[in-house]
């Protein structure tokens, strides 16, 4: 199978796959929904990392427990897990992020049925004299919950070694970013989301190992020569579930060539010194990456670094792409929409839920909003 073809099939059938996967390697999966999920410590434990995504269809049993103006990754997460379509996972991690992540830990603790459990509380300001400090010792009591649960050694060389590859990670797929920014017609339209959705899914040396293949397969790719009337799209929002709307805004004309996204570029973002002390190390990502909203880093960081992306790949168009209910984003929209309408810089909202909106819907918003570029 070639790695395109692989990463259509982990993406569309992520359950599947590691149904599948778990059967011949044995290793044990450990559930998340944000990416600030310490993925390098359950890596060096022996565990793979698993992004939740939600459920892509009704949900009915998460609603005896959840309040229906939770997001659907919420409900969609517990509905999966009480339906028993998560069978294949240990247990979960839940870092500190939205009140929803929060309260859905104590409900999927006592109801999900699953052997193992951590909270992973992070500070929420990450620019004071304490932060640093805080974040470590969390990282460093998660260390020993991990081994207390897994019982296993985490040694320090093993979290080096999975800090290497999780870099290697990051490197290839900004090098894939780079490569789909400088000539969209390299990769379908929802290519780059299958991607990043097999790249939190997947083993990670396997990953790695398919997206250096499609890497190679690239190689040769060269630039457009600037003369395409396309115009050039950025989506900014947490996650993104739903690869049609891609397409959709292909075929109205216009091309994702980037992403401000929880399940996309930013899960890529920041690298790990694999020279100092791996738990301190892991701990300075998360202060300087890009803070997703659930974070403070500054007053302006978000919007300067959308606007930054905005420049550097010579985008024409922001889409944003909100989950329903997702209160940090919601709170974060205004803000980053004067950043962008005082720039000149058009936009456009879209909100999703655990099902797309209808697709002649979407290609009528996408086709006069391509229309105005």
């Amino acid at each position: 199978m070639n790695p395109f073809d692989l990463f259509a099939s982990v993406s569309r059938s992520p359950y599947a796959h590691a149904r599948a996967e778990k059967k011949n390697d044995g290793k044990k999966r450990i559930g998340y929904f944000c990416s600030y999920a310490p993925e390098e410590l359950v890596h060096a434990a022996g565990a793979i990392p698993f992004r939740l995504f939600g459920a892509r269809r009704d949900i009915r049993a998460a609603d005896a427990h959840l309040q229906s103006y939770c997001c659907s990754l919420v409900r969609g997460g517990l509905e999966d897990a009480l339906q028993k379509e998560l069978d294949f996972l240990d247990g979960a991690v839940f870092p500190h992020t939205c009140d929803s992540i929060q309260r859905l830990s104590d409900i999927w603790r006592l109801n999900a049925g699953f052997p193992i459990h951590f909270d992973v509380v992070m500070p929420v300001k990450l620019n004071t004299s304490s932060a640093r400090q805080y974040m470590i010792d969390v990282l460093a009591k998660f260390r020993k919950d991990l081994e207390e649960s897994l019982q296993v050694s985490i040694s320090d060389d093993a979290i080096v070694e999975s800090i290497r590859l999780y870099n290697r990670i990051r490197d290839r797929l900004e090098k894939l970013y780079l490569i789909r920014s400088g000539n969209p017609e390299s990769l379908p339209p929802s290519a780059m989301n299958m991607v990043m959705k097999s790249a939190m899914i997947m083993d990670r040396a396997v990953f790695l190992e398919a997206l250096e293949q499609l890497l190679e397969t690239l190689s040769n790719t060269k630039a457009q020569s600037g003369g395409s009337k396309r115009k050039r799209i950025l989506i900014s929002g947490g996650i993104c579930n739903h690869p049609d709307i891609y397409d959709v805004l292909a075929e109205a004309g216009g091309d994702v060539v980037w992403d401000d996204l929880c399940t996309g570029y930013r899960y890529a973002g920041g690298r790990i010194d694999e020279s100092a002390d791996p738990i301190e190390a892991i701990a300075d990502r998360y202060l300087t990456r890009m803070a997703c909203p659930a974070k403070h880093l500054s007053n302006t960081a978000r919007g300067e670094h959308l606007l930054e992306a905005v420049r550097e790949q010579k985008i024409e168009g922001v889409v944003f792409l909100l989950l329903k209910f997702c209160d940090p984003h919601a709170f974060d929209y205004p803000y980053l929409k004067q950043f962008l309408d005082d720039k000149g810089i058009p936009n456009i909202l879209v909100e999703v839920e655990e099902q797309p909106a209808p697709e002649g819907q979407l290609r009528t918003r996408f086709e006069t909003f391509v229309d105005m570029l």
